[in-house]
């Protein structure tokens, strides 16, 4: 999976979490168990939620390296050594953004959801789910558009036949003057 793909699933899982904390305020005020936080683990790994994790500081200082060299262009060598170390500085913190993670999961779901949440995506088909579900996504879309077309087309097409039945036919108006 590239990082750019990594990034789009993790921001997506964000913003899904967001809305699932945003809905359910008060059952955040609670305090969770230490067991409830390991199922939460469970699930975001079983979901391959912290394979997007590994891409965040790896793009961000590939982006940061970007960015410094078209400005100081001579000082490459120089940014992309710096900017590699200071990278490295920060990867322990990676730790607070699992952590973090498993607080929101725990407390959007109970233990027991979490554990069947754990359950489904280690199973085969949850495996494959996540192997195969960005590209079956992207062809019911394709599928969605082309039937939605069709489905202009023919309503159009409809439409128009029986309004001429109803009030007869109109003069058109000139597509070249």
């Amino acid at each position: 999976m590239s990082i750019i793909t990594g990034l789009k699933r993790f921001g997506a899982g964000v913003i899904v979490i967001s809305s699932l904390a945003a809905a359910s305020q008060p059952a955040l005020a609670q305090e969770v168990s230490e067991d409830h936080l390991a199922a939460a683990r469970s699930a975001i790994e079983a979901l391959g939620s912290t394979d997007q994790f590994d891409g965040i500081i790896p793009g961000t200082a590939e982006e940061l390296k970007v960015s410094l060299i078209r400005a100081n262009a001579d000082l490459q060598e120089v940014i992309s050594a710096t900017v590699d170390e200071e990278a490295l500085k920060i990867v322990p913190r990676r730790g607070d953004l699992e952590k973090e993670a498993a607080q929101i999961y725990a407390k959007s779901f109970t233990k027991e959801e979490l554990d069947a949440i754990a359950d489904f995506y280690n199973s085969p088909a949850g495996k494959k789910l996540i192997e195969n579900g960005p590209l079956v996504t992207r062809e019911v879309i394709k599928a969605a558009d082309i039937w939605a077309s069709g489905v202009a087309r023919d309503l159009n097409i409809n439409v128009n036949k029986a309004l001429e039945e109803k009030v007869g036919a109109r003069p058109k108006v000139a597509q070249d003057q």
